[in-house]
């Protein structure tokens, strides 16, 4: 069975959702820290995007039936401009306890300016 959770904005421009569940599975895609009409949010702050980022994430995976218990893997997208120290805190304090599977690369930038972090994350749910 697959069922998705979409939020609207870039989504609808490009044809995807924002996470989508087969089975026990949840994928989560690429989340930025924007808002209204794709502006970015937290200018040049590293560590709000990061964390408002994965915020938005762990609210998909819950609008599926998951928590952040179940986050097996996790992805941090960093601008070159960014603060990856100020990232990993961001991260360290949301999944500390979990301590999923995590990759951090730089990137050469994102759609939206101004945007410093994009995040990706797995989820699996049992039952």
């Amino acid at each position: 069975m697959r069922t998705t959770f979409r939020t609207g904005g870039f989504e609808d421009a490009a044809g995807y959702s924002r996470a989508v569940r087969v089975g026990d599975h949840i994928a989560v895609s690429a989340t930025a820290p924007t808002g209204e009409e794709g502006v970015a949010l937290h200018r040049g702050d590293t560590y709000a995007q990061t964390r408002l980022s994965f915020e938005r994430a762990l609210a998909a995976v819950r609008e599926l039936g998951g928590g952040a218990e179940h986050v097996t893997r996790t992805r941090m997208y960093l601008s070159v401009d960014s603060e990856w120290r100020r990232a990993v805190d961001a991260h360290r304090e949301l999944f500390a306890d979990v301590q999923p599977a995590n990759s951090t690369f730089y990137v050469a930038g994102f759609i939206p300016e101004g945007v410093l972090v994009e995040v990706e994350l797995d989820a699996i749910v049992s039952g």
